[in-house]
């Protein structure tokens, strides 16, 4: 969104962009220099040669990701903490700019004046985070390198690129052929809400090869975004076990799921299966550089290995309580093979329950309770409970809200989002990095659908992370819609969605707020009071 300026001097006119104006970076700006020429040349002409109009420089005395950015007659000034400061400062002076500028092709007829103002800026949280769901619905690499430069200009700086589900494997592992041959692609695809077992016939699927994976990081860290990959386990395998019966626990023979809701097939618990796991976190640590690798650990059913006497017999050999317990020790198998090379598992709060692994970042999804319980377990958390956060969710309580399920999650409903949940001292609170948005995407089978889903509601969570809730946000959002509509974003209009939004097709099943409520206490049940060393 647009700065909240410290001062704004009018009266002093500003500085006007022309072809000769010219840019100077100090050393280690060269590439936000050439971002800046290849963003703003195409619409207005000003490809920024060498010289001193528009000034870029870094002062380690602000915050790592703060900027100070002052406009005058004499040009542009602009200082960050860092690199990444000096990045979202030119977002900023971007956003001061006429809309247009956002275009791609010469535009006439606008001025390009920057007017005079001064921004003293920097982000409230740390992690500022956007879930993109590639696994349900295979999202193109240029379609995935486009949603990464409509976070940057949000602001936001962690994408997590969740790349594999029940419902498909985007990303090929060494020694493992059959992934990419068979869990890439499923024969059908469920229309609508789960409740409803409509099912096509079409096959889809896709995948990224370790270049292109490697370009969405590279790409992504030009914009000051680190990508946090996931390969969800030990549930949510289906298509892993499709490709490899051996790695399921034998009850059943499964293809890719069709179907959305969670599959009870899973991972088995022996050590070829714990090989598997770690053949794909050494691949994820090869091309992800990050300090974080996620697993998910989420929504794992434990009744095939109720059922099997391979993981009873593990069970016992290990003195293991019940299942819980069981899950809990292959994921510290697993987050120890993390720690191996260097780097933190990332999982959804599931992992909580019979006591994550010590130092584990959580996702707490299920609610704030899920975030107390994992501050108070000693935990760094990133918050991102459903009923605040989920932007598959339906956008009103209208009828032609395309595929309505969930709880209603509006704009308005965004802008009230607090990260720190009520009720935890400041010590605790100070474990919150921040919060992420979630894309889900079994409703949602291209861009232009991501896109309804996602925007203007990105907008908003993006200013109650970066600076927090304000007066005259619906004026800013007015203007900004200006910028999205430069940038093709088919984003849900304001009075609801276009006839061709709708999905008249595909029924939802749309849940009140107090039924989601009573859901979400059902799945945390009694207090997690095991913790991991």
């Amino acid at each position: 969104m647009i700065p909240r300026p410290s001062t704004v001097e009018p009266d002093r006119g500003g500085f006007r962009l022309t072809p000769a104006t010219t840019l100077s970076a100090a050393p280690g700006l060269e590439r936000a220099a050439a971002w800046l020429r290849a963003t703003l040349g195409p619409a207005t002409g000003c490809f920024l040669p060498p010289g001193d109009d528009i000034r870029l420089s870094v002062d380690r005395s602000l915050p790592d990701e703060g900027y100070r950015l002052r406009i005058t007659a004499d040009g542009v000034d602009l200082t960050g903490g860092t690199p990444a400061g000096v990045f979202h400062g030119l977002q900023s002076l971007l956003q001061v700019l006429p809309p247009e500028v956002y275009r791609r092709a010469p535009v006439t007829g606008v001025d390009w004046l920057l007017p005079a103002v001064t921004v003293d800026d920097a982000p409230r949280w740390p992690w500022r985070g956007c879930m993109l769901d590639v696994a349900r619905h295979f999202m193109p690499k240029a379609d995935v390198l486009r949603f990464v430069d409509l976070l940057s200009v949000h602001k936001l700086n962690v994408l997590h690129l969740h790349l594999t589900d029940d419902q498909g494997w985007r990303l090929p592992i060494p020694g493992y052929p059959r992934l990419v041959e068979i869990a890439t692609w499923r024969h059908g695809t469920m229309c609508g809400s789960r409740q409803h077992g409509v099912v096509d016939d079409r096959p889809h699927g896709g995948y990224y090869t370790a270049d292109d994976l490697r370009e969405i990081v590279a790409y992504a860290a030009d914009r000051h975004i680190t990508v946090v990959p996931e390969v969800d386990l030990p549930g949510h395998m289906q298509a892993a076990v499709a490709a490899y019966p051996q790695l399921g626990n034998g009850l059943a023979d499964v293809d890719v799921r069709t179907g959305w809701g969670i599959s009870p097939h899973v991972l088995n618990v022996s050590d070829a299966a714990l090989d598997f796991c770690r053949a794909v976190i050494d691949e994820l640590c090869a091309i992800f550089p990050g300090r974080y690798i996620g697993i998910g650990g989420d929504e794992c059913p434990k009744d095939e290995w109720k059922a099997s006497p391979a993981a009873q017999d593990r069970m016992r050999e290990l003195g293991l309580p019940d299942e819980t317990a069981l899950q809990a020790w292959f994921v510290g198998q697993v987050a120890g093979h993390i720690a191996g090379h260097g780097r933190t598992v990332h999982g959804w709060d599931e992992i909580l329950e019979g006591g994550a692994p010590g130092g584990a970042l959580i996702a707490a999804w299920r609610g704030p309770e899920a975030a107390v319980r994992a501050v108070r377990a000693g935990h760094h958390v990133v918050s991102c409970p459903d009923m605040w956060t989920y932007l598959d969710y339906r956008q009103s309580d209208a009828p032609d809200e395309p595929i309505p399920v969930g709880t209603r999650l509006s704009v308005a409903d965004v802008y009230t989002f607090d990260p720190v949940p009520p009720g935890l001292t400041l010590a605790e609170a100070g474990l919150v990095l921040g919060a992420q948005c979630n894309v889900w995407t079994e409703h949602l089978p291209s861009a232009r659908a991501v896109d309804y889903a996602t925007f203007p509601r990105l907008a908003a969570f993006a200013e109650v992370m970066w600076s927090g809730p304000a007066e005259g946000f619906t004026s800013r959002l007015a203007r900004h819609l200006d910028r999205l509509d430069a940038l093709g974003v088919e984003y849900r209009p304001p009075g609801g969605p276009h006839p061709w939004q709708r999905r008249p097709d595909a029924q939802g099943f749309p849940k009140t707020r107090g039924q989601r409520e009573e859901e979400i206490r059902a799945m945390l049940g009694a207090p997690f009071n095991r913790r991991r060393g």
